[in-house]
Formats: structure tokens, C-alpha cells, sequence
């Protein structure tokens, strides 16, 4: 019997101790993030082994804005995503830390949590492996975990936001992808007249509802073209979908006759995937140029030319291009109608959301 006492009366001591020692070790509670999905949207396929939670979006938005994640402590993510463009790189080629140009224009971050690939070869298949990538990247941040693990750790405000995010104070390369995937996954744009269109507080002016015709309608002449019906053919690889203007495959549009980058071909390793680059979404594409994978055109009004003209022809050119000889021959007033629809995929809180600023500021 004194024995049985003596246990307990230990057990109750150590509890006591335990208590009032170390009462932060009690697990946080973690909030369910309050994802709002657009109207006409399909549901977010997040990841169960990173389910979203404030603490952990929260945690995210510290880092995406973070410049101890570089090499000499210069460059964030938001230094190549800038807010007002469209987190995007309003650069033809995004500069590293040491003063290296990279030979891509930086993606948009845009609905990201509805992409189905990353990059414009699309060598990462989910958000977190995209993360991870340009932190270590030699000519872009040029960091290595190790030293990023430790500088996080002795800054103050990181252990406490990890325990809130993960229940431990200790720092990880695996919280710092997961948070930052997080916080990504949040920044949803959804507010253009096209949205607006859709739910019905917006009415299209004539102008923007015949670019909105012409970007649905089979490009060609009819006689010269099964089912062409002289409109822009922008459909095939930006329809709607998911809602992003954006098929998420990779095509070969017709931008040159020969490839120096060869895009998805070097993933695969298919010679019938060079030249190939990932469809980009046309959501608030008024604000990401310069535009194409490489940045050569400065301009919207470049872009539409290109495939007025029929673009270039090569070995693995997209049969949706059809119109390599003779293009789609658009007129002047058709170019700026389909123009005017494409502004209208504008979406500017998006862009100002404070939500989505930097908090270090």
C-alpha cells in the first residue's frame, strides 16, 4: 500500500512540475482556415499533409516576404512576385542574388492552389516542391537550409509563430515550405469584371463583349479552315476550366523554328515536348508582362500580333496553331475588342489585398 502512495505522490510531483515549468509546451490550437472558394469554382485539392490553418498561413506570409531566405539576405519570393505585378517579375528575367539573370520570365502567383504543375516545364507537380526550389537555386536565392534554419531560429519572432503553426518552436525546412505553400495557396484573385460578369454585377460594354466572342470562337476563315469562323482561338489553351484561363498542359506556340530552351522536353526527355511551355493563366495578364516564357514581348498588343500572324512554324508546333501561313487575320477593331475583353480579367484588390503585403514592413 505505501508503495501504490508513493507512486502517486511522485507521479503527482513530476505532474506539478511539468504544469508549472513548461506551460507552453500545452499543443496550440490550430484554426481551420476559412478558404473561400469563388462562384463557378471547383474545390481546392490542399494536401493532407498540409491541411490550412490560419497560424500556418500566417506563419507563410512572414516567410514569402522573408530575406533571410537568401544567400546574403537581399531577396524574398516577393522581391521577383510583386504585388503590382500581378506577383509576377515586371523584369524580362529575374536577377539573383549575385547578380545572375536567369533565362525565364518569373511565373505570375496567381490561384496557384488550383494548378496542377509548376514552372514553365513544370518540373515541380506540387506547390511545396515549388517552394523549395528557388531558396536553393544557385542564381536565384542562393541559400542553404542550413544557415536559413539557424537565422530563422535566432530571430525572435519565428519559434512562436512555428509553435502556433506546427506545436514546436523548433524551426524546419519542412514548416517553411509547408507555410509558405500555405500562404500561397490563399492568394486567390477572383474580382475581375469577368467575375463580376458571371454573378451578374457587371455588364460587359459592347467592345469587351465581342472580345469576349472572338476569344470563344474558332479562329480562320471557313473556307479555308474546318470550322473556322474568323474569331481569335484562344480557347483551346485558355478556356475556362478550372476558372484560370489556363489548360495547365504545355504547348509549342509557334515562337520559334528552332529551340535553344527546350521547355518541357528537357523533363520528359521527349524530343516531342521540346519547345513546349506551360499554358500561364490570363488572370490580370493587363499587369504580368513582359510576356511568353522568355519575356520577349513587352506588350499585349505583341502577344495578339503574334497569333494573328500564325506564329512560326516547327516539328512540334501545336496543331492548334493553325494558322502558321496567312494567321488569323484579325482586324484592327477585332484586335482591340479582344484587347479590351482580356482587361477585363483585371483584378485589382487582388493585387492590394493586404492580406497578402508584407508584414515585415
Amino acid at each position: 500500500m505505501k508503495s501504490v502512495c508513493a507512486t502517486f505522490l511522485f507521479l503527482g510531483i513530476v505532474a506539478f512540475f511539468v504544469t508549472c515549468t513548461h506551460p507552453h509546451e500545452e499543443a496550440p490550437v490550430q484554426t481551420p482556415y476559412p478558404l473561400v472558394i469563388p462562384p463557378f469554382f471547383p474545390p481546392m485539392d490542399i494536401p493532407a499533409t498540409n491541411p490550412l490553418t490560419v497560424e500556418g498561413v500566417n506563419l507563410g506570409r512572414y516567410l514569402f516576404w522573408e530575406k533571410k531566405l537568401s544567400g546574403n539576405n537581399t531577396m524574398s519570393c516577393g522581391t521577383c512576385h510583386m504585388p503590382d505585378h500581378g506577383f509576377s517579375d515586371s523584369a524580362r528575367y529575374s536577377t539573383g542574388i549575385f547578380g545572375d539573370v536567369g533565362n525565364r520570365q518569373a511565373m505570375p502567383l496567381i490561384n496557384m492552389g488550383w494548378s496542377t504543375t509548376y514552372f514553365w516545364d513544370g518540373r515541380s507537380v506540387t506547390l511545396e516542391q515549388q517552394v523549395s526550389e528557388p531558396i536553393t537555386n544557385p542564381i536565384e536565392m542562393a541559400e542553404n537550409w542550413e544557415t536559413a534554419l539557424v537565422e530563422l531560429a535566432n530571430n525572435p519572432i519565428y519559434p512562436p509563430l512555428f509553435y502556433k503553426a506546427f506545436g514546436s518552436t523548433e524551426v524546419t525546412k519542412e514548416g517553411v515550405v509547408k507555410a509558405i505553400a500555405s500562404f500561397m495557396r490563399t492568394m486567390i484573385s477572383a474580382n475581375s469584371k469577368f467575375d463580376k460578369q458571371r454573378i451578374g454585377q457587371y455588364v460587359f460594354t459592347p467592345s469587351e463583349f465581342n472580345g469576349y466572342t472572338l476569344f470563344l470562337t474558332e479562329g480562320g476563315s471557313p473556307d479555308q479552315v474546318p470550322g473556322g469562323s474568323f474569331g481569335a482561338d484562344c480557347f483551346h489553351c485558355h478556356g475556362f476550366g478550372a476558372m484560370q484561363f489556363s489548360d495547365y498542359l504545355f504547348h509549342n506556340n509557334g515562337l520559334d523554328a528552332s529551340f535553344t530552351d527546350l521547355g518541357r522536353g528537357a523533363i520528359s526527355g521527349s524530343i516531342f515536348d521540346n519547345g513546349k511551355f506551360k499554358t500561364p493563366t490570363l488572370r490580370n495578364i493587363e499587369l504580368t508582362g513582359p510576356y511568353m516564357h522568355d519575356g520577349r514581348f513587352t506588350t499585349l498588343e505583341q502577344v495578339i500580333e503574334h497569333y494573328n500572324s500564325g506564329g512560326v512554324p516547327s516539328e512540334t508546333i501545336d496543331p492548334f496553331m493553325k494558322f502558321t501561313t496567312g494567321g488569323l487575320q484579325l482586324s484592327e477593331q477585332s484586335k482591340a475588342d479582344l484587347m479590351a475583353f482580356l482587361k477585363c480579367l483585371t483584378d485589382t484588390s487582388f493585387i492590394h489585398n493586404p492580406a497578402f503585403s508584407d508584414p515585415h514592413e
